[in-house]
């Protein structure tokens, strides 16, 4: 099991498409995360400034990985992830820049939750505020209680519980955790045959997470470490795209945990409820942008100091 003190470089994986000096803030913020060494492998879907060609040009520990074309995220992860079989490595969006001894925290986790297949950080927006990265698996009444209200009242009891806001950020499974960033056994990756590149973007990690979960694996949500994420970059390019993309992987996951012929009327309910909010989402700014985050990042400072009074109760 390796621990934060290892010698053997942590492969870093990020998939690029025109990531802009985003990058360079990303590959920069990895000197001091993690005592390791790293290896970052940029699994590019087509990039056209240039960003990725300079870091690798810059940096001798970033290696360029072409994949042949926009290929989707989970694709690109797979790519990027080859020819790895055991051990951890890290998944993370090219925007997300990482607080001091992130990496580490997460690595430190690994030994106390053996059965963790991914370990996620608290992530916080530039704004300061609290993405909601570990969540429970969507299911029929929740997630249709979030799509309908989230955007108009982001307190819900459906939002609420799916995406565990009123808790205090703390360290714990969930049931899935955001492919923006997260720490990854490979050989529990694989296993199962590692992201399901039918999904071209959003909910490939909660189908990820999905399957792991039916064997046995958990996901666990490490406030301790910290990292910030801008996003946003595909939906502000390309924002009508990126709400069909994400509103027909909602339908392909949801349908998926509904087979059969006797759930065929339900399949066709979910394709005209999602269609629907797709069309509003379109001329709706607010819908588009779904529900308000409700907690603000100097929470997690709870989050560390009970880490450290375990860590000095354990020492």
């Amino acid at each position: 099991m390796p621990a934060s003190g290892s010698t053997e470089p942590l492969r870093v994986v990020a998939v690029t498409y025109s990531p802009g000096p985003a990058l360079e803030g990303f590959v920069s913020s990895l000197a001091t995360a993690t005592t390791r060494p790293v290896e970052v492998v940029l699994a590019d879907n087509g990039s056209t400034d240039g960003a990725p060609e300079a870091a690798a040009a810059r940096h001798a520990h970033v290696r360029l990985l072409p994949t042949g074309g926009n290929v989707g995220y989970g694709a690109a992860v797979n790519a990027g992830l080859a020819g790895l079989t055991e051990g951890y490595a890290l998944v993370a969006n090219p925007d997300v820049q990482f607080e001091p001894g992130a990496v580490d925290e997460l690595l430190a986790a690994t030994v106390r939750w053996p059965r963790a297949a991914t370990l996620g950080p608290a992530i916080r927006t530039p704004e300061g505020e609290l993405y909601p990265s570990a969540r429970d698996l969507p299911r029929l009444s929740t997630g249709a209680g979030h799509a309908l209200l989230g955007w108009v009242w982001p307190a819900n009891p459906w939002t609420a519980r799916y995406r565990r806001e009123r808790e205090l950020p703390r360290e714990r499974p969930a049931g899935w955790l955001s492919g923006s960033c997260f720490l990854v056994d490979v050989a529990a990756f694989w296993s199962i045959g590692g992201f399901d590149p039918g999904y071209f973007m959003y909910f490939e990690d909660v189908d990820l997470a999905e399957r792991l979960g039916r064997r046995g694996w958990l996901h666990v949500y490490v406030p301790s470490a910290v990292v910030v994420h801008e996003g946003g970059h595909a939906t502000r390019r390309e924002p009508h795209r990126m709400a069909r993309v994400h509103h027909t992987s909602a339908l392909r996951y949801l349908s998926r945990q509904y087979p059969g012929r006797r759930h065929a009327p339900l399949r066709i309910a979910l394709r005209a409820g999602l269609g629907g909010r797709m069309l509003v989402s379109y001329v709706s700014g607010r819908v588009a942008a779904g529900a308000r985050f409700q907690r603000r990042a100097p929470e997690l400072a709870a989050a560390r100091a009970t880490r450290r009074r375990r860590t000095r109760a354990r020492g």
